[in-house]
């Protein structure tokens, strides 16, 4: 019975852990500050001046400002979440030949010869247009693993594709 206490308390301890960039670390941590202490006072004026018009049952400004505070808060929440599990993962220290979080690849599709680059970053950083891609991403997933001169398939929604790693650098 001890050992079932022991397996449980261990689990609990271990939470899983968010990894980013400082970069990415740092734009949670200003948007949580942002929503805490400029969003939410806004948004508690806008509901007391909505209450202030009278009748709440038919009041479309009081129902919209309290939707807001709800989607307010329940962002503050999973920043809070976000932040608490981060392992920020600093880049300047980063090497090696082989792909791994943090690198920056350069591919080239070995169907149309058109190259990409892309950093491999955490979900919250993920932005394609910019060049940043999820770890948990398709593309990333096939890379992990990989160095220059490899050939990785990636089965994507759009059908299979095939690209070539051209070169692997860091920071």
């Amino acid at each position: 019975m001890a050992a079932l206490v022991a397996v449980s308390v261990k689990e609990e301890e271990m939470v899983d852990k968010v990894p980013m960039t400082q970069n990415g670390f740092a734009k949670l941590q200003e948007e949580l500050r942002w929503r805490q202490q400029e969003e939410r006072p806004r948004i508690i004026e806008a509901i007391s001046e909505a209450r202030a018009h009278g009748d709440l049952s038919e009041n479309a400004e009081y129902h919209a400002a309290k939707e807001a505070q709800s989607h307010n808060e329940g962002r503050i929440t999973e920043l809070e979440d976000l932040i608490a599990r981060a392992e920020v993962i600093d880049l300047s220290k980063m090497s090696g030949s082989k792909i791994k979080f943090g690198a920056t690849v350069k591919l080239v599709d070995e169907d149309t010869e058109e190259e990409k680059i892309y950093q491999i970053v955490g979900d919250q950083e993920a932005d394609v247009k910019a060049g940043r891609i999820s770890i948990s991403s398709p593309i990333a997933r096939a890379m992990i693993g990989k160095e220059a001169g490899d050939s990785i398939e990636v089965v994507a929604p759009g059908g299979s594709k095939a690209y070539e790693i051209l070169n692997v650098s860091w920071g």
